[in-house]
């Protein structure tokens, strides 16, 4: 049977996914498990997934790994979702720097222990001179508290004479986002039935394509990946322009 990967465009790629990995607890609740082993077999979903992008050649790719709000789980799963982020961190760095994936990390890390913060540094370090896919983890990450920091930054700017505040436009509110030396994602994806962003990346989405699946994360692949981008391929991305507009645009750039 032909993969779906055979009727993707390889010209037109998404530079930039990002992914909303949900589902993993009520994954695990079908199965009579608990929420940690859905978390678990998440993995290997991530696993695949980053293989699938960099077998394409995805320039960046976002997975939204732990947000603010989890913060407020119970301790139990908090503490279990640390350990199997250091334990995952650390067991594939060495696959991440053979592949010649880069790893960035984006999000509050003072919030994280720092067993945690020390494996994500050694990992950072390791993979830092790599030049293929950008691999993104959000962790303790939510965009409202990734605003509020851009902004008091920037008032702190103003403040030292380094910025005129009649200068600011958006370029300037994006350099001093977490993601300010990414592009913006052109196709994000949620799992699991769910038809929320979620408090992720809500500057950046402005015109990203969204794709909602109720594929659960930890059974989520890459011909689910596939299916996604070719989706992604067939819509008209016009940026508040008109169709004539895109098409004659077309005509005078050929």
């Amino acid at each position: 049977m032909r993969s779906r990967k055979d009727h993707i465009d390889l010209q037109r790629l998404p530079s930039h996914i990002a992914i909303i990995m949900d589902g993993n607890g009520r994954w695990a609740k079908e199965k009579g498990q608990d929420r940690l082993y859905g978390h678990f077999h998440g993995v290997e979903s991530v696993r695949n997934i980053v293989e699938g992008c960099a077998e394409l050649g995805v320039g960046y790719l976002t997975l939204y790994a732990f947000s603010t709000e989890n913060w407020d789980r119970p301790q139990q799963e908090v503490t279990g979702l640390m350990e199997l982020l250091v334990e995952t961190i650390r067991k594939e760095t060495e696959t991440l720097n053979r592949n010649n994936i880069k790893l960035h990390v984006i999000g509050d890390m003072n919030m994280l222990p720092e067993y945690a913060r020390q494996a994500l540094r050694e990992s950072l370090e390791i993979t830092s001179r790599n030049t293929g896919l950008n691999l993104i983890m959000a962790l303790s990450y939510s965009s409202r508290w990734e605003l509020v920091q851009a902004v008091k930054h920037i008032a702190e700017d103003v403040k030292a004479g380094k910025i005129d505040p009649a200068s600011i436009t958006q370029d300037t509110l994006s350099g001093y986002l977490s993601t300010g030396n990414f592009p913006d994602p052109e196709l994000m994806i949620r799992t699991s039935g769910e038809y929320r962003i979620s408090n992720f990346l809500l500057y950046q989405l402005a015109y990203a394509e969204l794709y909602f699946t109720n594929v659960r994360w930890p059974d989520f692949r890459k011909e689910n990946l596939y299916e996604a981008i070719i989706d992604f391929q067939k819509r008209e991305r016009r940026f508040g322009k008109t169709g004539d507009q895109l098409q004659q645009e077309t005509v005078v750039n050929q």
